[in-house]
Order: structure tokens, then C-alpha cells, then sequence
């Protein structure tokens, strides 16, 4: 009988889960705060049931001797040292969709707290004033709400504010046309979102990309009397520019449940007038606590039962047969993925994909879903092969696959399109006998190009001494090259190159490259390798 730790808080009905399904548990629900105890018993057990308290160190994994198993109750993985688990053999799951109508739900409530001043009011009355004429509020009724973000929780914001009465805007990069007029919103671009909106609230996970989305320059172009909501995650907003144009009172008030360092016990925005704050409690419900809980009892006992994978954010959902033969493939299709995904910038449209050879023959449902994830891991890190397919859906991202017979020189390959309104872009790969993912085509050139972690893209006509200029400035940078692969459509044309580099290249160093005058693209890339 395979046996489960639950070491942090979690719903008793999910305890049963698993004693009803004839999974043995220990319920210690305090054990996860006290390190060295949960260290010196974590290697009786084959699966970890926890929430945020319990941290999944690499430390801890060393002694981890029978753990097969992680459950997240949640989205966030943040206490889970996933790379370690994956170097162990533990499966890390999360329950990515438990809590999205309650975290939409709370957006709504702090949008209706700040349109009325409802803290501030409730404060004042039980101070035993009656400040009556000093709380004047606004109506949400035929306001126009901006939400960035259109996917999970965002559709649902959508969803309750059109039944508010209100207009809704949003800016997706993957909202496709047909999806928004589905869902009722329009689409636009940031700066109309910020110009047009009276209200703005965030539905987008922190990358890269989304970092201060809503800097001090966006903050300048916003509508004068906005309320900003920010239910989502810390860092989408600069916090310090926004409490400036609160106080300047350019924006009319804040709510914001997440801060850029949490907990948070200071912010500029706190002790501001209008300013609402929550402990980020987006998923703070019994109804949530409650699905999330029974959703990661049911997929462990599934796994540690039946071998059945759901929501695993570092193994494919695939049979112990598949995943032998399969693996490498997948990693491909997910590197595919990730490269299209970190090069396009603008809506996806379509996706499709072409399995040629061995290839064909494979768990197509497995490959698809890891290269749908690897193109929405460049907006959405949290994204894995459960969600992927379902957030290409929502998005209105048509996904198409062909399949064929042995037709080239190798064994089997992958093809990639990605399709958006102005463009298409292909790239193919294969997996060799040593069991590596190579890109062997881009944009119709032929190359051999190894996958590493930190990569470098670059495209120029093809003409004399850009190789040179490449070469010799990265070298003046310091930046080591491990492997550098060329192609050219034709003489004259143009070239590619694609850099496996020791490790990521700097901005400034990017900027430089960029700045010689000598390419017409040149572009950071990162895999999980």
C-alpha cells in the first residue's frame, strides 16, 4: 500500500480521499514548518501532499529515498524546488484551475471596494463618525474595464463584469479575433487599453515579457481617474510611479492583493486614500481550500495507484511504455515550441504541426501538448502539457496535425508552424541516435543545430564579414561560445546563425550586437534542457 505525508493544512475530505482509495496517509498538518523533523521522516513516504508552509528543498529530496510524488494543493510551485524533484524521479503536480473563480471573484470585489471607498467608509463609521458626503463613489455601470490578460481567471472577470453592465477591453498577445468576439470583449492593443479603460485589472503570470507591464511611462498614458486592480501577481506594476499618480491624483485609487516583495509589510501604496489592500487572498476561500485540496488527493492516488499522470509540471502525460521511446521527443517538441513562442511577438492564430517518419507513430496527444506548452511557456511559465492545449483553446488557437510517411534522409522529424495575421514561422527538428533534440530547419534553411540552455538567434543578409563581426563581438563582451551553427537559403540571401552559449547573454551585450548595424534579427533564447 503505497503511503502519502499531507504536512501542511489541508481539507479532511481529502484525507479520506485517500483512505478510500486505499492509499495509506499520515496527516500531520504542522510538520511542514519544522524542517529537520519533516527531513528525517520524508523517507517513509511515496508521496508529499502540501500547500505554501511546506518547503520542498533540495536538501530535503536527498533524503526523500521512496518519494515517487509531489502535490501542490494550488498553482503556485514556488516552494517546490522542481529541478531537484526532476533530477530525483519525483513527479511534481499542481491543480492549476481549483481556485480561478475565486481569485476572479476577489478582482471584482476589490474593483466594487474601490469604486466605492468601502474600507475607508467602513473605518470611519466604526470610529463613530458620519462622514457621509466624504465617501462620493462611481458606478461600474457602463464603465469601460481594460483586462490584460485574457485566459483562466481573465475570461471569468470578463465574464461577470459584461453582466455588470460594463465594457470590457482586453490586451492578449494570444486572443485571437474570433475568441474575443466570443467571449463578448474587444480587442485592442496596450496603449488603447490604457488610454480608453476606467478601470484596469491584471490576469497575466510575472515574465519577462509582463515585468512592470504597467511601468512609469505606461502610468503616464493612463486615463485620467482610473482605478487600478491588480489581483494577480507582484511586479506587473511599478509600484512606486503608481503611488506618485495617486498622489498627484492622475489615477482616482488602487486595489491590489499581490506586491512585488511579499509578505509584504511596507509598499509606497500603503496609507495612501483610496488604496485597497489585501494579504493575497485571491484563492482565500473554504470552496477553493476545498476543490483544490480533493483535486490534488485524487491525482496522486491516481498516479501512485494506476501510473495515470494529470497536471504534472515536470513529466508528460504519457504511459511507463511511451515515456522510454517518447522522452527525447518530447523534449523536442517542447524546445520547437519554446522557440517559436520566445520569437513571436505578436498573436498566435494557429498552431500545426507535421510528424514525419517514427515520428507519426507516436502518442501525437503527448507531442502536441508539448509543443503547444512550449509555445505558451514564453508568456505563461506556470504553463504545463495539462493546461497547455486547454489555454490554446481559450485563446481561439487552432491546432492542426499532419502526419506522413518517412519522406528525407532521417528516421522521423518534427515540423512546426506557427501561424499569426501577418506571418507564418517554421521550424523543424529530430532527435539523433544519442538520444539529443536537434534543430535541423529554420525558416526553410537546412542547419544542425544542438540545443543548450542559453542560445543566441541571429539573422543578416548574407553577405561578406557578418560571421566575423559575430564572432569578434561576442568575443570583446566575454561571451563563450559552446557550439555556433550557420545556414543561408541561397547566395546573397538570407543567413541564420544560432549560438549554444555557455550562459545567457547579457542586455547590454544584446544591445551591442544589435547596435553594429549588421543584423536584421537578433534575439536571446532560453530551454529547459
Amino acid at each position: 500500500m503505497p503511503k502519502v505525508l499531507v504536512s501542511d493544512k489541508l481539507s479532511e475530505t481529502a484525507v479520506q480521499i485517500f483512505r478510500d482509495r486505499g492509499v495509506e496517509v499520515d496527516y500531520l498538518p504542522d510538520l511542514g514548518k519544522d524542517k529537520e523533523k519533516l527531513a528525517e521522516v520524508i523517507g517513509q513516504y511515496d508521496g508529499l501532499a502540501i500547500r505554501s508552509a511546506t518547503k520542498v528543498t533540495e536538501k530535503l529530496l536527498q533524503n526523500a529515498t521512496n518519494l515517487k510524488v509531489i502535490g501542490r494543493a494550488g498553482i503556485g510551485v514556488d516552494n517546490v524546488d522542481i529541478p531537484a524533484a526532476s533530477k530525483k524521479g519525483v513527479i511534481v503536480m499542481n491543480t492549476p484551475f481549483g481556485n480561478s473563480v475565486t481569485t476572479a471573484e476577489h478582482a471584482i470585489a476589490m474593483m466594487f471596494a474601490v469604486a466605492r471607498q468601502l474600507p475607508e467608509a467602513s473605518a470611519s463609521t466604526h470610529a463613530g463618525k458620519w462622514e457621509k458626503n466624504r465617501f462620493m463613489g462611481v458606478e461600474l455601470f457602463n464603465k469601460t474595464l481594460g483586462v490584460i490578460g485574457a485566459g483562466n481567471i481573465g475570461s471569468i472577470v470578463i465574464d461577470r463584469a459584461l453582466g455588470l453592465h460594463m465594457k470590457v477591453l482586453a490586451y492578449d498577445p494570444f486572443l485571437s479575433p474570433e475568441r474575443a468576439k466570443e467571449i463578448g470583449v474587444t480587442k485592442v492593443e496596450l496603449d488603447d487599453l490604457l488610454a480608453k479603460s476606467d478601470f484596469i485589472t491584471f490576469h497575466v503570470p510575472l515574465t519577462e515579457k509582463t515585468k512592470n507591464i504597467l511601468s512609469r511611462e505606461a502610468i503616464a498614458k493612463l486615463k485620467p481617474g482610473v482605478r487600478i486592480i491588480n489581483c494577480a501577481r507582484g511586479g506587473l506594476v511599478d509600484e512606486e510611479a503608481l503611488a506618485e499618480a495617486l498622489k498627484e491624483g492622475r489615477v482616482a485609487g488602487a486595489a491590489f492583493d499581490v506586491f512585488a516583495v511579499e509578505p509584504a509589510t511596507e509598499s509606497p501604496l500603503f496609507n495612501l486614500p483610496n488604496v485597497v489592500v489585501t494579504p493575497h487572498l485571491g484563492a482565500s476561500t473554504t470552496e477553493a481550500q476545498e476543490n483544490v485540496a480533493l483535486q490534488v488527493a485524487e491525482q496522486m492516488s491516481d498516479y501512485l495507484l494506476t501510473g495515470a499522470v494529470q497536471n504534472a509540471l515536470n513529466m508528460p502525460s504519457v504511459t511507463a511504455e511511451e515515456a522510454a521511446v517518447m522522452g527525447p521527443w518530447i523534449k523536442l517538441a517542447g524546445h520547437l515550441g519554446a522557440f517559436v513562442g520566445q520569437m513571436t511577438d505578436e498573436p498566435i492564430k494557429a498552431i500545426n504541426v507535421l510528424y514525419d517518419g517514427v515520428a507519426a507513430t507516436m502518442n501525437l496527444n503527448a507531442l502536441n501538448a508539448a509543443v503547444i506548452a512550449g509555445v505558451m511557456k514564453a508568456t505563461n511559465p506556470d504553463v504545463n502539457m495539462v493546461s497547455a492545449p486547454v489555454m490554446a483553446k481559450e485563446r481561439g488557437v487552432q491546432v492542426a496535425t499532419t502526419t506522413q510517411d518517412k519522406a528525407g534522409v532521417f528516421e522521423g522529424y518534427i515540423k512546426l508552424t506557427v501561424v499569426t495575421d501577418t506571418r507564418e514561422r517554421s521550424i523543424a527538428g529530430t532527435v539523433f541516435s544519442d538520444g539529443k533534440p536537434r534543430f535541423i530547419q529554420i525558416r526553410g534553411i537546412n542547419i544542425d543545430a544542438e540545443v543548450g540552455q542559453h542560445m543566441l538567434y541571429t539573422r543578416n543578409k548574407d553577405v561578406p564579414g557578418v560571421i566575423g563581426a559575430l564572432g569578434m563581438t561576442l568575443g570583446d563582451l566575454g561571451v563563450n561560445i559552446a557550439n555556433f551553427t550557420l545556414g543561408r537559403s541561397a547566395q546573397g540571401n538570407d543567413a541564420i546563425a544560432i549560438l549554444y552559449l555557455e550562459e545567457p547573454i547579457s542586455d547590454e551585450a544584446l544591445a551591442t550586437l544589435q547596435n553594429t548595424g549588421k543584423f536584421l534579427q537578433a534575439r536571446r533564447l532560453q530551454f529547459e534542457v
